[in-house]
């Protein structure tokens, strides 16, 4: 009798357990529902951002790009992306050229900062520095006008929440992505440069020609087409987060979290998949000459 209580209770446990797993999965499933419903009304909405909104999205874009209070005193975003950018093409210069001086070949760290740079560095730390600034800003201004009831007031009001709130918040980064990603980019190149003229002593004219060589303008467009693709996705995801956000000044801290964390999934996810998609498992370039 008692080896058939043990059995009816581990029984008892099991089915316990195996509801447990059902109802999460199910809550998965609904909260991965939610959100591309989100994300599909967020970019179909666009137009009507563009249309009735447009002061609103000038306004989000300045705001986005040069930063609001005391973050516009050192210029927003661009600049803290440029330091961002500017730290990696260090490194990349650092530890390109004494990796290469490993195997007699140090010359050719301008085409070790031009491929790396451009096609790995800096669209991933430019992406890192957006989604911790413009979009963990986005999701707590959302959050907030969501636990003040503020949204809920616009919908009382007749102003739709989603393309005033979100799809102009997408276009704002999407626009403020492109000179923020130049930025970026520039400080890569120079900071390469100056740490391998400057401070491992190579020649200039070395370096510009393997640099020049090596640096394909397609790689470029195809780089700021990535940036612009981050700048869609960390705005949608913490766009989403902050919309939804719930539970006090506390959920919000959560939402903003939450919404970090999946960005910058996100941005390494969008870098394989574009790296994959436009320059093969080759590399797609040609090392003669």
């Amino acid at each position: 009798m008692t080896i058939a209580i043990r059995r009816g209770a581990s029984l008892d446990q099991f089915r316990t357990k195996s509801v447990a797993r059902a109802k999460s999965s199910k809550k998965s499933l609904d909260e991965i529902g939610r959100q591309a419903v989100f994300y599909r009304n967020a970019v179909l909405e666009i137009p009507i951002a563009l249309m009735h909104y447009r002061r609103e999205t000038i306004r989000l874009v300045a705001e986005v790009a040069l930063g609001s209070g005391a973050l516009a005193l050192i210029g927003g975003t661009v600049v803290i992306c440029g330091f961002l950018t500017l730290s990696a093409g260090a490194v990349v210069a650092l530890q390109g050229y004494a990796s290469l001086g490993d195997i007699g070949v140090e010359a050719l760290t301008g085409f070790f900062a031009a491929y790396v740079n451009v096609r790995i560095a800096a669209p991933v730390i430019a992406g890192v520095g957006l989604a911790a600034t413009i979009g963990a800003g986005a999701t707590a201004q959302l959050g907030a006008m969501r636990i003040s009831e503020e949204i809920d007031a616009l919908e009382v009001m007749g102003v739709r929440s989603v393309p005033y709130l979100a799809s102009t918040r997408i276009v704002a980064g999407m626009i403020a992505i492109i000179p923020i990603y130049g930025v970026a980019v520039v400080a890569s190149f120079i900071a390469s440069r100056t740490i391998t003229v400057v401070v491992w002593g190579q020649s200039g004219g070395v370096y510009d020609h393997y640099f020049t060589s090596f640096l394909v303008p397609t790689d470029l467009l195809w780089s700021f087409l990535q940036a612009i693709l981050m700048g869609l996705v960390v705005m949608l995801i913490h766009t989403y987060f902050g919309y939804n956000a719930s539970g006090g000044p506390a959920g919000v801290g959560e939402a903003v979290g939450r919404a970090v964390r999946a960005s910058l999934a996100a941005v390494v996810f969008v870098t394989l998949a574009v790296s994959l998609a436009v320059y093969g498992v080759s590399g797609n370039f040609n090392f003669a000459g």
